[in-house]
């Protein structure tokens, strides 16, 4: 092989070996940069995380407010449905024609009212011909008494017979009985006349009319002529859980009179101030639940029949109960609990147990004493030991007031 030859031969191999090389090291970059890519955000979020470890965490703009020490109302809330004391059908007490019409739909009368007259005409008449029976049958017995005194004389002569005396004795008597009918009959007839004026048996608020004049009204009418209800007193029904049944039966048995409250559908009115009366004589089984009743005055008559209303029963009055506004009580693992705002301004998560609320306050029963700052607003996000900044918003009144070692 010639010189020339072999020097091309070797320059070959050169070339193929500079070849290979440059793509091992072209593989070996691409792997490298690969893992590179893979481990950066493991290794920023550690440089991150020892990065925030140096810097405090910012405090948080909070409301606040005391514990304090009040009276908390315990009460009973129900659905309740407005109920009349009596509900009466006014019919025709006997048959005739109806002859006049004495009420408005929807007027207030009192009890003893006139409503209607059905045709008094031919009970006129009965009571005419039930005098004039009397009087007829007077005459008669008049007449029996004055012959049984001449038959007596005349036995007393034995100038008649026995028998015929005791003949005329039982007329007289027979002709009493007659009389005594005949006055019963009047007075029958003078209550049917009576009848035929239609009175109000309450005092109430009538509704719509079922009848015209000129209808036939017989005392078998379903309807009536007009259903009355009475409007003052008046009561609300409504439903209680039957684990209240003990403490509420204890407090209406002891004359304590609980108040009741009927408020409108949006808990935004009381509509009325009642009594508590009475509860029904046993529990529903299908809902655990018994029935109730309160009375109300209603001389406003701002209660109507058939309404719903929300009622509110006092049941009994916590004194002296540890309270804090309703927002300041979270929920969550440990069950209910505040965050209580520390000396240093961190907050410490301390559980509750709640009892009653009312007017945006809920009673503490225990894990909180009168004095600790709670946090009200602005709690989402904080945990144990967080750092808060306050907010104006709390009374520094009940601070001074109330020295007890916050919990």
């Amino acid at each position: 092989m010639s010189t020339e030859n072999k020097n091309e031969v070797i320059s070959e191999i050169d070339d193929a070996s500079s070849k290979h090389t440059n793509k091992h090291l072209l593989r070996n970059t691409l792997l490298i940069i690969f893992i590179l890519a893979a481990i950066a955000p493991v290794v920023y979020r550690l440089i991150d995380r020892n990065a925030g470890s140096t810097h405090t965490r910012p405090a948080a703009i909070v409301g606040t407010a005391s514990a304090i020490r009040t009276d908390m109302p315990v009460m009973a809330t129900a659905l309740g449905t407005v109920q009349p004391l009596v509900t009466a059908t006014v019919r025709s007490q006997l048959s005739g024609v109806l002859f006049k019409l004495m009420f408005q739909e929807g007027q207030m009368i009192r009890a003893g009212q006139m409503l209607a007259q059905i045709d008094p005409r031919p009970y006129r008449l009965a009571l005419a011909q039930a005098r004039a029976d009397l009087a007829r049958d007077e005459a008669q017995l008049a007449v029996a008494r004055l012959d049984l005194t001449r038959y007596e004389t005349l036995l007393s002569q034995d100038s008649i017979a026995s028998q015929q005396v005791d003949t005329q004795r039982a007329l007289v008597r027979q002709l009493t009985g007659t009389v005594a009918a005949d006055r019963a009959a009047i007075g029958t007839a003078e209550l049917n006349l009576e009848y035929t004026a239609i009175k109000s048996p309450i005092d109430g608020r009538v509704g719509i009319r079922q009848v015209d004049i000129g209808n036939y009204l017989t005392p078998s009418d379903t309807n009536g002529i007009v259903v009355i209800t009475q409007l003052d007193p008046i009561d609300v029904s409504f439903f209680l859980p039957q684990t209240q049944l003990s403490i509420i039966g204890h407090q209406a048995d002891s004359g304590a009179g609980l108040l009741v409250l009927a408020l409108d559908q949006n808990d935004n009115k009381i509509l009325a101030e009642g009594r508590f009366l009475a509860f029904d004589n046993q529990v529903d089984t299908t809902t655990g639940t018994v029935r109730a009743k309160a009375r109300f005055d209603n001389e406003n008559n701002t209660l109507f029949p058939g309404q719903f209303v929300n009622i509110s029963l006092l049941v009994t009055t916590l004194h002296d109960a540890v309270t804090v506004p309703v927002s300041a009580v979270r929920h969550g693992v440990p069950g209910d609990f505040v965050f209580v705002v520390q000396p240093d301004n961190t907050v410490r998560l301390t559980p509750v147990t709640i009892g009653p609320s009312a007017d945006g306050q809920i009673a503490i029963t225990s894990g909180l004493a009168a004095g600790a700052i709670v946090v009200t607003d602005g709690a989402d996000g904080l945990e144990e030991g967080s750092p808060v900044r306050l907010t104006e918003n709390r009374n520094p009144d009940d601070d001074k007031s109330h020295q007890d070692d916050p919990h």
